[in-house]
């Protein structure tokens, strides 16, 4: 079972952030999710709320500010700022980064909300850039933006989100629209669906396993992989160290 840190090391260190993509790898995870955004000026940024004011010390829309003014506030506030000052990273710098170690990156597309202009082929180009298909997986909420995906890259995998209900025959739909993945809410997935994943053969990556009950289901229902706040508990899991 693999494990993929949610927003990075999100449990304790602020999410979406370089600081929190690093404690990750550190802890031994075998890939980082994150969101992607745009910019007023079109940059490729790694925020998950549509606007930023639950996350850092400013308000407003991310796609009414530039990459310069994201630069210029604080994600390090969702923890208190007990890490001081954290930037909202850039996809660009991310990749930059993450090329040097060997995981696995879900790149989660955020046009569930708001739809932006070109963010699929923008986040696609960075991937290319830095050689990256290998080692990625696209996902969304947004299936007209996996397809999208599935359309310019057929060679890197996608995976469809669903969230707060069990998703019917989540195999097959999968299996029909060329969708390599299911990632669906743990707090709802069933055997049932589980099962349904197997016989069309279609891995799941479930989100957001946090509790020992949900990852210790997850391992008895044979999942491929895990999306959780706290990579280090889940790796110290596997390894029996609990």
């Amino acid at each position: 079972m693999k494990i993929y840190g949610h927003r990075g090391y999100s449990g304790r260190y602020p999410e979406n952030t370089m600081l929190a993509f690093e404690k990750a790898v550190e802890a031994g995870c075998d890939g980082i999710e994150l969101d992607v955004q745009l910019t007023k000026d079109g940059e490729v940024v790694i925020v998950h709320d549509e606007t930023v004011d639950r996350m850092t010390d400013g308000t407003g829309p991310i796609r009414e500010k530039t990459l310069e003014e994201c630069k210029k506030l604080n994600a390090g506030m969702v923890k208190g700022n007990a890490f001081g000052f954290q930037p909202i990273p850039s996809l660009d710098e991310y990749c930059n980064w993450v090329k040097d170690f060997d995981i696995i990156t879900n790149i989660e597309i955020k046009s569930g909300v708001y739809y932006y202009e070109g963010l699929e082929e923008k986040t696609l180009e960075l991937v290319r850039r830095y050689d990256l298909e290998e080692r990625v997986i696209f996902s969304s909420f947004n299936h007209l933006s996996v397809m999208t995906l599935r359309k310019l890259a057929p060679e890197i995998p996608c995976g469809a989100l669903t969230e707060k209900l069990d998703f019917g025959n989540p195999g097959y739909y999968c299996k029909k629209y060329d969708i390599q993945y299911y990632h669906p809410d743990c707090r709802t997935l069933s055997q049932s669906a589980v099962d349904n994943c197997r016989k069309y053969e279609i891995p799941l990556n479930v989100w957001t396993v946090n509790t020992m009950d949900d990852l210790e289901r997850m391992e008895r229902w044979g999942i491929d992989g895990v999306i959780t706040n706290f990579p280090g508990a889940c790796r110290r899991f596997l390894k029996g160290g609990f």
